[in-house]
């Protein structure tokens, strides 16, 4: 069992926290507020962002106590946002969300992953027709290690999970939010994720 918080009570983080839970970990849920945010990193032993990226870095930033020592799950995507609400380019061209947090927050070990699919199928993959992938990024062999297993208790293969390699590879399946308006145009909301077919 580990200890989780779920930084966003979106559907995003609203949905991990439920199939966490369901996996026999003890999570807790906090929205915005820093207090709040706050609290739950203080206890936790692995921090899940789920927080819109636009605003993550300053918010993350604030808890740079909090989460000295601890995993930080980032599973968002900085962008900016077009008419229609959907995302319409990247808030870090040449560099990632997760590459601002890790340079901003050394004491603490930034793990990417999740942020290449819609929402549903981060806690069951299986949902798909074909196999998805699940991306890592991150410094930390071990704090990989941990999401890894985190994920597998979530049903994901472990043929299904690659690792990427250093937190600077989180710039490519960042940019990959760049699909996602235009399989939501063409195709609707139905679940989906970015996937390598070998």
């Amino acid at each position: 069992m580990t200890t989780i918080a779920v930084l966003g009570n979106g559907r995003v983080g609203g949905n991990l926290a439920t199939a966490l839970t369901r996996a026999g970990h003890e999570v807790t849920v906090a929205d915005r507020e820093p207090g709040a945010a706050a609290d739950a990193a203080r206890t936790a032993e692995v921090v899940i962002n789920a927080t819109p990226g636009a605003g993550s870095l300053e918010r993350l930033v604030a808890l740079r106590a909090e989460l000295q020592g601890k995993i930080l799950v980032d599973v968002s995507n900085a962008t900016t946002d077009g008419p229609d609400g959907l995302p319409a380019d990247l808030l870090y061209p040449g560099s990632s969300l997760a590459e601002q947090l890790q340079e901003a927050l050394p004491g603490t070990s930034v793990v990417k992953t999740l942020n290449t699919m819609l929402f549903p199928v981060m806690t069951a993959p299986a949902i798909l027709t074909q196999a998805p992938t699940a991306f890592l990024s991150g410094e930390d062999p071990q704090a990989k290690q941990t999401v890894r297993d985190l994920l597998t208790g979530l049903g994901w293969r472990t043929e299904w999970i690659t690792d990427l390699g250093g937190i600077r590879t989180a710039r490519a399946t960042e940019a990959a939010i760049l699909f996602v308006p235009h399989v939501i145009r063409s195709s609707g909301f139905t679940p989906f994720a970015i996937s390598i077919a070998r």
